[in-house]
């Protein structure tokens, strides 16, 4: 039988979308397949990034933003030009079937913030080979976005450290 790719969609205010997707990365390599791993918005070193690269170099990574955040309300022409960029890429590798499991960290964000059209991500979706699993991490997934995916999981924050004044920590945050 072949393989069906999915449509999978890690949304909400909580925390845990991104280590959730990074699972997937783990099991997906457990099996030999093809990892393509692309955080939006995200130029600073994290956590999971550099294990990747030093521990499982078969998966590729590709980080496409400032090491700033992005301002929602006025995003700056170099951060809407990086990450078209790579959804270019992603459409691209998507519709070839170069990968087995394509994580595209922080996209539901990128298009909140009007990075990337909503129309181009469902296109992308549609036009997908269909043995691409995708997984797409944020808060704010739009509900056309929620639609097109079999698989939608909110995380919601019920209690938090940093409420407490803890501030974010190596290992857990990034």
């Amino acid at each position: 039988m072949q393989r069906k790719g999915l449509v999978l969609v890690y949304t909400g205010d909580g925390k845990g979308k991104t280590t959730a997707a990074m699972g997937l990365a783990l099991r997906a390599l457990g099996h030999d397949q093809r990892v393509l791993v692309v955080q939006f918005m995200k130029g600073q070193p994290t956590g999971e990034v550099t294990a990747l690269k030093r521990f499982m170099p078969q998966a590729d990574v590709v980080q496409c933003g400032r090491d700033v955040f992005v301002d929602a309300a006025n995003p700056e022409e170099i951060d809407i030009r990086l990450a078209r960029e790579a959804f270019e890429r992603v459409r691209q590798v998507t519709s070839r079937g170069d990968y087995d499991l394509v994580i595209l960290d922080e996209l539901n964000v990128a298009v909140d913030y009007g990075l990337i059209r909503e129309s181009d991500v469902i296109a992308m979706l549609e036009a997908r080979h269909p043995t691409v699993s995708l997984v797409l991490t944020g808060r704010g997934a739009s509900q056309k976005i929620q639609d097109q995916a079999d698989l939608v999981s909110e995380v919601r924050e019920i209690k938090h450290h940093w409420r407490q004044g803890i501030p974010a920590q190596a290992g857990i945050e990034h």
